[in-house]
């Protein structure tokens, strides 16, 4: 019998086998410690203007996920094609590939925050801002909000946070499209095989749409989505572009 099976989680790339124990490390450390510590408020993404926003939170974010199912299907898009990048770049490269992209995803979620934020205190008074601003923290953590439409609106977007890897798992679906355009996936939902570039610019132009229509309810940052998948794509045009200049072909498959 052999006895020296490195077992499953060895056989993952070492930065996609990190990425995905932080990420569920600190999922069990924040349900279980969440209600004493408030780890969303340190770590989650805030807006630049909240009390509780702190430059750190750009990184910290993608460590945080909102549910067993966020971070799973998160977790698992890392699993399926971040491992594919890994071993392409090597550690390095991914590790670097996927931290611009979150910090992408945060940047681009931030400039749609503000742009919104600035629409809607254009119909507000300067009192009824202040008052949002001072209080409506408080209010929101006490699963309450403002009657007034613009008063609520104005509370969900300066005093909401943001959590998830979903802004770099764009960027690692971009790049897995571009490396790989022409190979066949099976949706998980849908079991008809799709090309990956097809794939991901579907994929990207629903985010777009959704993100657009901001329909009430939808807490999803789709913006945050695009602005991984964006980074993800200059990223890699700079590559290809820096490769050809070196005498090196960024090999499609």
């Amino acid at each position: 019998m052999n006895q020296n099976s490195s077992g499953f989680m060895s056989s993952i790339p070492v930065v996609t086998r990190n990425l995905i124990i932080i990420n569920f490390l600190v999922w069990i450390a924040d349900e279980l410690l969440g209600s004493r510590l408030n780890m969303s408020n340190y770590l989650a993404l805030h807006y630049f203007s909240s009390e509780h926003f702190m430059p750190h939170q750009i990184i910290t974010y993608m460590f945080m996920h909102g549910s067993l199912g966020h971070i799973f299907f998160n977790m698992f898009a890392v699993y399926m094609f971040g491992r594919t990048l890994e071993m392409v770049w090597g550690p390095k490269r991914y590790l670097v590939y996927y931290m611009l992209t979150g910090i992408g995803a945060a940047a681009l979620q931030m400039l749609i925050t503000y742009i919104r934020v600035h629409s809607i205190e254009a119909n507000m008074s300067a009192e009824a801002i202040s008052t949002v601003y001072n209080e409506g923290m408080g209010i929101l953590m006490s699963n309450r909000n403002y009657t007034d439409p613009d008063m609520g609106a104005l509370n969900l977007l300066v005093n909401s946070s943001m959590v998830g890897a979903s802004g770099a798992v764009f960027g690692v679906l971009v790049a897995f499209g571009m490396l790989f355009p022409n190979v066949e996936l099976m949706m998980l939902f849908l079991p008809i095989p799709i090309k990956a570039k097809w794939f991901v610019i579907g994929y990207g132009v629903m985010e777009l749409f959704l993100g657009i229509a901001d329909s009430a309810g939808d807490n999803v940052a789709h913006f945050a989505h695009l602005g991984g998948l964006i980074t993800g794509f200059f990223i890699i045009l700079y590559w290809r572009k820096k490769g050809k200049a070196n005498g090196h072909n960024f090999r499609e498959y």
